[in-house]
């Protein structure tokens, strides 16, 4: 029989220990090395951004600690299970003579007190017993209020009359955390304490889920401790797998893989729920080592993976960057029976959007249509989006279509996501008049647009050159109360890089009522007189306010209007070695011994030319300096795949053929230029030294 995908993926290497996952802590310096290091380092943060745009305080944050287990308890060998088994239908008392008391208390109010309609139906002296009060409990889960007001009544009651259990608790909290009510949750946990009531298992498992849900980690943390160390409760498996996501949703890795192996050794059989935690835990720490470590331990466990835990394993692979294992996984799955649903469809659909596997996308999109599942908003979204990615036009407006159909009821109806997406495909396709038309269409039909809206078709019309009507968008949705982002401000960037004379006003006085600092900067750089200093504080000023995903884009845009705009030829070259030395454009440069290269698919068409004629005079010096240089040179602009795609490659060719430089394409290679060390020595030689790699 032939291997599965995942066995395959096992089989890639010996599979890892735990023990690998875990790291060393570094050791603490002294306060003595502390200082001296810091007086070393005080050069080096003038050239450092901060790794935020507003750093938020932490002190009056709670840092979670590791769970502590109690020295003086022996850890015990095996787990123990202490929770209340279900009764057989059989063994239910019967409701019927109740249904009148419920039927009186399912007209009061939510909020009402039960005691007078209780003290009717159980006179003085003789209480309900414990099995009709457990049955009225369990009718009254959906009313967390009536829940807790039974409970308080029944505590009421004289001393002796009613002795409560645990269990009655346990109900009452499970009402609670259906109701995602933790205050009033923990409130009653502590009363427990408070009357000596024991906690038990299901007691303290029931907060910490309650806690997790209600995204009170911190909380559940604290509980799970007390568990262990005030109580000496073990935790069962339900708890085991909570705690677990606890410490995943705050990126206490360690401390996951510690509690995993603690109650591994316990004798704990981890369950769908603890594999798919992991897995996302992997996944967002794009660890694809960790990933192979589920795997394992599924396969040592002896568990096979459900949907959830497909999933969870799909959407890791994606975010570690591996679209091929992600596809052989789902092939996987499909053989093995598991059926996909739309969160699955949805996950791939990212990946192959992400990695623009144009051909696997499109017959994705056929097994979804075979298996005909009923789709969410989130996975038409999805779609729209991943067409959008692989230039997929006709399939994107089939499906949209489709949904703006009132009588197809197999997909939900179009919402501000999905005319979005549309608007997307149709302006990164450079049809203006159709992105417009939709955004007009949302206008009309209600649907407020969102700000990825308007920045797509601000952009869009950039690009069109069609200035004043982008202003004119930009103005109307400030007007409805729009509160631009960075990417906005990025977008805006563009435009005016695009724009000229008078429009180029235009755009800087609409940007300067979103953010004064970048237009203020803007004309700093057209300064003759502007100083270097200068320049440094004022773009330090507005990359530290500016998120760290659109620093990068907003040196593009800067470094193309000083080249579009006339500005001093230094300038643009200015821009770019500061962001350098603020670590935004370290990537680019590859140095080997045989080989230099210089990557440009992230840079905009002026910040590559940028880019390279800098390299150039580096290059220039070194020669000068009679330094070696490698055998050869090359530089990489992409390959421009994408159907969408700008065509950095061709504006960079006609830069090279302007300047004359001996790079040529690349036969092996798309979006490659290379040069031999002979034919550059021999061009930077003839060449005037300054006018030719002039920045």
């Amino acid at each position: 029989m032939a291997p599965t995908a995942a066995s395959v993926f096992l089989f890639l290497s010996p599979p890892r220990s735990r023990s690998h996952l875990h790291s060393n802590p570094r050791p603490r310096p002294t306060a003595t090395a502390a200082s001296s290091l810091s007086d070393q380092l005080e050069p080096l943060s003038r050239t450092l951004l901060h790794d935020k745009p507003t750093p938020a305080s932490t002190a009056d944050r709670p840092t979670p600690q590791p769970t502590w287990v109690n020295p003086s308890r022996p850890k015990p060998t095996v787990l123990s299970l202490r929770r209340h088994r279900r009764r057989s239908q059989s063994a239910h008392p019967s409701s019927a003579p109740l249904q009148p008391l419920l039927r009186a208390i399912r007209a009061l109010p939510d909020d009402a007190d039960l005691a007078d309609t209780l003290h009717a139906f159980f006179p003085a002296g003789s209480p309900p017993s414990p099995s009709d009060a457990l049955l009225l409990l369990n009718y009254l889960h959906p009313s967390w209020p009536k829940s807790l007001s039974l409970l308080a009544w029944l505590r009421a009651l004289p001393d002796g009359a009613f002795p409560l259990d645990t269990i009655f608790f346990n109900v009452a909290l499970k009402s609670l955390r259906a109701a995602r009510q933790w205050p009033h949750a923990e409130r009653l946990a502590l009363d427990m304490l408070r009357a000596g009531v024991p906690l038990d298992n299901i007691t303290y498992s029931t907060l910490i889920t309650a806690a997790r849900r209600c995204r009170q980690f911190t909380k559940a943390i604290e509980w799970f401790e007390r568990m262990y160390a005030a109580d000496g409760v073990l935790p069962d498996e339900v708890t085991y797998s909570a705690v677990l996501d606890v410490y995943a949703q705050l990126g206490m890795k360690e401390e996951v893989l510690a509690l995993f192996d603690r109650a591994r050794g316990s004798g704990w059989k981890p369950d769908h729920v603890a594999f798919a935690v992991l897995a996302k835990m992997f996944g967002e720490a794009g660890d694809y080592e960790g990933i192979r470590f589920v795997f394992h331990e599924m396969r040592e466990v002896g568990i096979k993976p459900n949907i959830f835990v497909y999933n969870a394993l799909l959407e890791a692979l994606g975010k570690t960057g591996k679209p091929g294992l992600a596809r052989n996984l789902f092939d996987e799955m499909t053989a093995q029976g598991v059926q996909p649903n739309a969160r699955t469809l949805t996950a791939l659909a990212k990946i192959y959007g992400r990695a623009r596997w144009g051909r696997d996308a499109l017959q994705l999109w056929e097994q979804m249509r075979d298996m005909k599942l009923p789709a969410d908003n989130i996975l038409c979204n999805t779609l729209l989006s991943m067409c959008a990615d692989v230039g997929l036009v006709a399939e994107a407006e089939q499906l949209f279509n489709e949904m703006k159909d009132p009588e197809c009821r197999d997909v939900p109806k179009p919402d501000k996501w999905s005319y979005t997406a549309m608007i997307n495909i149709y302006g990164s396709n450079g049809d203006t008049d159709r992105a417009l038309q939709l955004f007009d269409e949302m206008l009309k039909g209600g649907i407020e647009p969102n700000i990825m809206s308007y920045t797509i078709v601000i952009q869009c019309l950039g690009k069109a050159q069609r200035i004043q009507q982008a202003v004119e968008v930009l103005e109307a949705g400030l007007e409805k109360g729009l509160k631009p982002d960075d990417r906005l401000c990025g977008c805006l960037l563009s435009v005016v890089a695009l724009s000229s004379g008078e429009e180029t006003e235009m755009v800087l006085s609409s940007l300067e009522k979103v953010n004064q600092n970048l237009v203020k900067l803007i004309r700093m750089l057209g300064e003759d007189q502007l100083g270097v200093e200068d320049l440094t504080k004022e773009l330090k000023d507005v990359l530290n306010a500016a998120a760290p995903e659109v620093r990068r884009p907003y040196c593009n845009c800067l470094i193309d209007i000083c080249q579009n705009h006339g500005f001093p030829p230094r300038r643009a070259r200015q821009v770019f070695q500061l962001a350098q030395t603020y670590g935004l454009y370290s990537k680019i440069h590859s140095r080997k011994d045989e080989e230099w290269s210089l990557d440009l698919r992230s840079l905009s068409v002026g910040a590559a030319k940028t880019a390279f004629d800098d390299w150039m005079r580096n290059i220039s010096e070194r020669l000068l300096q009679h330094e070696d240089l490698p055998e050869s040179f090359s530089v990489y602009t992409g390959s421009s795949t994408h159907k969408f795609a700008q065509g950095l490659a061709s504006a960079f060719a006609a830069h090279l053929e302007q300047m004359a430089v001996p790079f040529h394409p690349s036969e092996s290679q798309v979006g490659s230029f290379i040069s031999s060390r002979d034919d550059l020595v021999s061009w930077l030689q003839i060449s005037s030294s300054s006018v030719a790699i002039a920045g």
